[in-house]
C-alpha cells in the first residue's frame, strides 16, 4: 500500500479530525512492527512534513490552498492521492496546537534519529522552494524547527545551503566543513555524507519511497559542491 494509503487508513483509525497528534504517533505494533521496522515511521514522517509544511506556509502569510499545491507539486502528488492527504493538511490547520510541539514530539518519537529529522528539514525546504525560492519567513521558520530537532546554528545552515541555487551557496557549508580540511579528510567526509544519502539509506530508516526526491536532490547539491572545491584546489 502507498503512504497515501497508510495515511489515509491511519486518519480513518484515528478519526484525525483535530486529532494530529494520535496520527502522528501512529505506528505498526506488535509483529508487524518486528517485521517491518522502517514502516514505524512512515506515517509519523509524511504526516511531520504535511503538518509543519502547513505551519510553514501559515508563517509565511499563505493561506488557503497553497500550502497544499506546494506539497503536491514538491512530491508529484496525484490529485487522487492528494485527496487521501488533504484531511491531513485541514486538521493541520484547524488545529490550535502551534509548530514546537509537533517539532518536540517527532524528536521523541524518532528517539533522536538525527539522520531522519534531517530528513524532515530536507523534506520541509524541497517544499518551501516549490516556488523557486526559499523567502525569509520559511527560512527563519525552518531554522526554529532545526532548534527544536537539536541541531546548531552551523548544522542548519549546512542544511540550508543545499538548498540554495548553485551560485549563491558556499560548498563548504554544504558538506558542512572548514576551507582548512585536508584533501583527504575531505574525501572520506564526502563519501560519508554520500553513503548516507541513498535513497535506500533514507527508506531503511522510515522515510516513505514517494519522499525519495529529497535523497536524490541531496546526493547532487554535494557532489555539485565536492566537485566545486576540487576544482577550485586544482586551479
Amino acid at each position: 500500500m502507498s503512504i497515501w494509503g497508510r495515511l489515509s487508513a491511519a486518519a480513518h483509525d484515528f478519526s484525525v479530525r483535530g486529532q494530529i497528534s494520535s496520527l502522528l504517533a501512529f505506528a505498526p505494533s506488535g509483529e508487524q512492527r518486528k517485521s517491518e521496522p522502517e514502516q514505524d515511521n512512515e506515517v509519523p514522517f509524511t504526516v511531520a512534513v504535511i503538518v509543519l509544511s502547513a505551519k510553514m506556509a501559515k508563517a509565511d502569510g499563505i493561506v488557503a490552498a497553497d500550502e497544499v499545491e506546494a506539497f503536491k507539486e514538491a512530491f508529484k502528488v496525484s490529485p487522487a492521492e492528494m485527496k487521501q492527504a488533504a484531511p491531513v493538511f485541514n486538521s493541520a490547520k484547524r488545529d490550535a496546537a502551534n509548530f514546537e510541539a509537533y517539532a518536540e514530539q517527532l524528536v521523541e518519537l524518532f528517539r533522536g534519529n538525527r539522520k531522519l529529522l534531517e530528513d524532515v528539514l530536507d523534506g520541509l525546504f524541497h517544499i518551501a522552494k516549490a516556488d523557486a525560492e526559499v523567502h525569509r519567513q520559511e527560512e527563519q521558520f525552518l531554522g526554529e524547527v532545526a532548534k527544536r530537532f537539536g541541531f546548531t546554528p552551523a548544522e542548519f545552515n549546512s542544511i540550508k545551503a543545499r538548498h540554495l541555487v548553485a551560485d549563491k551557496r558556499d560548498p563548504y557549508d554544504v558538506l558542512g566543513v572548514g576551507p582548512s580540511i585536508g584533501d583527504e579528510e575531505l574525501e572520506r567526509h564526502f563519501r560519508g555524507l554520500v553513503a548516507d544519502s541513498h535513497a535506500e539509506e533514507l527508506i531503511a530508516r522510515g522515510v516513505p519511497k514517494e519522499f525519495v526526491i529529497i535523497a536524490v536532490e541531496r546526493r547532487v547539491a554535494l557532489s555539485e559542491a565536492y566537485e566545486a572545491i576540487l576544482k577550485e584546489r586544482s586551479a
